[in-house]
């Protein structure tokens, strides 16, 4: 459930995005709230397939598409959560004005946080009502403390407005947000495809779990997320560790060691198997382009 401000019509919206295509500033129409200020020149950049198409300060998104407060169960801090929030369509409005192409609701989106956190997410999701950009967290001005890492959330933390969208499977929460970008998941992460396997090999059938919960924490053939380990090169994991063992740390890596990995109950031998399988398909398809830079 979510209470708001009075929200400005859409078509004033697009005139408000269409000055802030010309002259690189909103118009200003909604000043930020005066109690708490947001990340100084804190900024989102704007992307179609790696390239920049604008980059906004969240000062200039406020006076664009305006504030509301939103207030949901927060599946990270566990209990509800009240925020000063700005709606997500209209951010992308703002954002993509005068992108041409297929209507932004039937593209592909990958969102990438400071941190290195990576999701890609179907437009049709983010456009489905709901979505919102925190930019102050009502309760501390300071922001509370998110995640097993204790991490600040600022400046812009994705949540999520309505009783259905609490699942962190179903409806991901990147807090530091920082890219919002147009592309396909092989376009930005072309060399984690297990390329040349059969549409129902168990490599693919194990891409697709890797693509739907591993890609947002996980790198393969460093693309992908940067929070936990690169999983292929310059070793693939299942060229280091024994089979069970990846599989058994998967299901409930607290087993095993105090981390921030989640467990992953829901996973069923079908999926270990494709995951096991899709990680020595990849094992013979390295692509490091760090190796010759000397990177670690």
């Amino acid at each position: 459930m979510c209470s708001g401000v009075r929200r400005p019509r859409f078509a004033r919206d697009l005139a408000l995005a269409l000055a802030l295509t010309a002259c690189g500033r909103a118009a200003p129409s909604h000043a930020p709230d005066a109690a708490v200020s947001v990340e100084p020149r804190a900024t989102l950049d704007f992307r179609v397939e790696g390239r920049t198409v604008r980059r906004v300060t969240l000062e200039e998104l406020e006076r664009a598409v305006g504030v509301e407060t939103v207030t949901n169960f927060d599946a990270y801090y566990h209990r509800v959560k009240t925020f000063r929030a700005l709606p997500l369509q209209r951010v992308l409005a703002v954002g993509f004005a005068g992108e041409t192409g297929a209507p932004l609701a039937t593209r592909q989106f990958v969102l990438r946080a400071r941190d290195g956190y990576t999701v890609p997410i179907a437009g049709e999701r983010l456009f489905e009502g709901g979505a919102y950009l925190a930019v102050r967290d009502v309760e501390n001005p300071s922001w509370e403390p998110i995640g097993p890492q204790r991490a600040n959330p600022s400046p812009a933390y994705l949540v999520w407005g309505e009783a259905a969208q609490t699942s962190l499977e179903t409806h991901p929460r990147p807090w530091q947000l920082a890219v919002i970008e147009i592309t396909r998941f092989e376009v930005a992460f072309p060399h984690t495809v297990p390329t040349g396997e059969g549409p129902d090999s168990p490599a693919m059938r194990g891409f697709a779990v890797y693509a739907q919960q591993c890609v947002r924490c996980h790198a393969v053939n460093r693309e992908g997320g940067r929070v936990g380990p690169e999983l292929n090169v310059p070793q693939s994991i299942v060229e280091y560790r024994p089979e069970a063992q990846v599989r058994a740390y998967i299901r409930n890596p607290l087993t095993f060691r105090y981390g921030n990995m989640p467990a992953h109950p829901g996973l069923t031998d079908a999926d270990l198997d494709g995951l096991v399988a899709y990680f020595r398909a990849m094992s013979t398809r390295k692509h490091d382009p760090d190796a010759d830079a000397g990177a670690p």
